[in-house]
């Protein structure tokens, strides 16, 4: 876990609500990520997770309220500006999402090199590191079709950390998998964590929640109903909401 937070949070979001016709999917939140915090976001199905998630990084607007991103708000910027601030934010889904006629290798120097305008072989050097680093620089010259989805998606987590980004953002990166290849995209995520990345985490992984994470947000029916520590949310909830979720879920 991190413990080196600044007094500026890195991402901010302010009576964030999204509405999708009639459906508030998410209610009045207010919250705050520390630089070099891992925060993982649980709750029910239907609670709203991805949404928020997706919210944070402008690819669903908010209907009102604010984003705020190194200062920046989000939900005011133009579309050049807004790219410009997404660069930032890595994000990962539970879907891939590779370009299949590309190699690994294409795939993760693309986006450094189109949109930022890096050397080729400054972004083939880098991406070698990075696949050295969620060990799978064998599969660099390999297919994404010719890859088990744990290797896609430790490659999509190099692809992400590609651009440098200051903040990552997983939407339940591990529910597409099988469960013999959770635990390797896991370990890419908790030596992230070590390694000080700002993160913010949709899993129902509990293991990973309660291991990794400095601050669990429990969202359910639109709300961030509980923000604690792991230790205090899991052995100590304080919701009706949370203690009947975690009875489920730690039956199951």
């Amino acid at each position: 876990m991190n413990n080196q937070q600044e007094t500026t949070p890195v991402l901010a979001v302010q009576h964030l609500k999204k509405v999708f016709g009639k459906n508030e999917v998410l209610k009045d939140i207010d919250e705050a990520v520390e630089n070099g915090q891992v925060i993982c976001l649980i709750g029910p199905s239907g609670a709203g997770k991805s949404t928020f998630l997706r919210c944070l990084n402008m690819l669903d607007q908010p209907t009102s309220g604010a984003v705020i991103f190194e200062g920046d708000d989000l939900t005011k910027l133009d579309e050049k500006h807004l790219d410009q601030m997404r660069e930032q934010m890595g994000m990962v889904f539970q879907s891939f999402n590779l370009f299949p006629h590309k190699t690994v290798l294409e795939n993760i120097k693309l986006a450094p090199m189109k949109v930022k305008g890096v050397a080729e072989s400054a972004a083939t050097a880098d991406a070698h590191r990075l696949l050295q680093q969620v060990g799978l620089d064998d599969k660099a010259d390999a297919f994404p079709a010719s890859l088990s989805g744990g290797q896609q998606q430790r490659a999509a987590i190099a692809r992400a950390l590609a651009m440098n980004p200051k903040v990552m953002l997983f939407d339940e990166p591990t529910s597409a998998l099988d469960p013999e290849m959770v635990g390797e995209v896991l370990k890419v995520m908790q030596d992230l964590a070590k390694a000080g990345m700002t993160m913010v985490v949709v899993t129902h992984e509990m293991g990973f929640a309660r291991t990794v994470a400095d601050k669990v947000w429990f969202m359910a029916d639109g709300y961030i109903q509980e923000s604690a520590t792991p230790t205090d949310f899991f052995d100590h909830p304080q919701t009706e909401r949370a203690k009947d979720f975690l009875a489920k879920i730690l039956e199951a």
